[in-house]
């Protein structure tokens, strides 16, 4: 099969054309035709890290973790896949697992789901880790229907799912960005959006939230954006965030009650850790999409399998607008 390959770490590593062995199918797992892959921020961060980041895999890597694509055969065991299925997931990439830039893949069946019907293979592709992120920290925050909601990053990656996911939950959702192409976006999911490049906290706190705060924030800016989050948040309220490696402060959030949450969705896959709640999020998700509630946002430039340098670039130039998805 043809892949993409690094031989060496690095922000400017190369990726070469390979031809590698096909995966042969085992017990629990199904191989899968890929049809389209995505690229998240912690792709970047492996090709450019390596071996600092611990789920980095060995080289040669052939990175990728989210994945469209059709079941080609499924191994001892699988009982909800057949060949010809349409599956999407987020199953590779990472540690000892092969990644999704390349023809064909291996697949934990826990880790995976039918593709939404919806939607093409490109923008399946393109919503299973930013999906299963946003699902997880805001279903941990309790988010549910009559609380106010705060998304930073509204028009992210995870960020615009979250956004469409706590609309789908009955709650009243605000949400940050930059820009005004950012901010329509945002209100065309149906929530108040909120420039965070001239608006403080303060104001909008007491514009949208009477001075009180939110119940839930889910900050996929993370970082240093935490101490606005804090800010934001009503007293006893809830913050879930996706980057939380830094040093902080947690005075602010000690003196309001606030609840953390971490959400590192990867957990699954590294260790083998409870990947069946994966499968379970997509289906639900699958589910919304099909209800017409969440649609991926795409960037708009194309890429092929030959082109994934530059749909990195895309990504890391901080230009990119919705997911960046390469087609394979």
């Amino acid at each position: 099969m043809k892949a993409m390959i690094l031989r060496d770490y690095g922000a400017d590593a190369p990726f070469q054309v390979a031809e590698l062995p096909q995966p042969v199918v085992k017990a629990g797992h199904v191989l899968v035709r890929v049809a389209a892959t995505s690229v998240n921020t912690v792709d970047t961060m492996i090709r450019q890290m390596g071996k600092d980041l611990p789920l980095s895999p060995d080289l040669p890597a052939v990175l990728g973790m989210d994945f469209a694509g059709t079941v080609e055969a499924v191994g001892e065991g699988v009982t909800g896949f057949a060949p010809g299925d349409e599956v999407y997931g987020c199953a590779g990439g990472l540690a000892d697992l092969q990644g999704a830039l390349a023809e064909t893949m291996l697949a934990d069946a826990n880790l995976i789901a039918h593709k939404p019907k919806s939607i093409s293979m490109r923008e399946a592709a393109a919503l299973p880790l930013v999906g299963i992120t946003a699902y997880e920290g805001l279903q941990r925050a309790g988010t549910h229907a009559g609380q106010k909601v705060l998304v930073h990053g509204g028009t992210g990656g995870v960020g615009h799912v979250a956004v469409q996911l706590a609309k789908h939950f009955g709650a009243d959702v605000y949400a940050t960005a930059g820009g005004d192409a950012q901010l329509k976006i945002i209100e065309g999911y149906g929530a108040a959006a909120i420039n965070y490049q001239t608006e403080k906290v303060a104001d909008y706190v007491a514009k949208h939230a009477g001075g009180a705060g939110f119940d839930v924030v889910f900050d996929s800016v993370g970082g240093a954006n935490l101490t606005n989050s804090f800010e934001a948040a009503a007293l006893n309220a809830h913050v879930a965030t996706t980057v939380s490696l830094l040093e902080l402060d947690l005075t602010p959030a000690h003196f309001k009650g606030l609840s953390l949450h971490v959400v590192f969705m990867l957990i699954p896959m590294l260790y083998n850790h409870h990947r069946e709640q994966h499968g379970a999020i997509l289906a639900k998700l699958a589910e919304i999409v099909d209800a017409g509630a969440l649609k991926p946002l795409l960037d708009a430039p194309r890429f092929g399998l030959d082109a994934v340098g530059e749909a990195y670039a895309r990504l890391s130039s901080g230009q990119a607008i919705g997911k960046v998805v390469v087609d394979i």
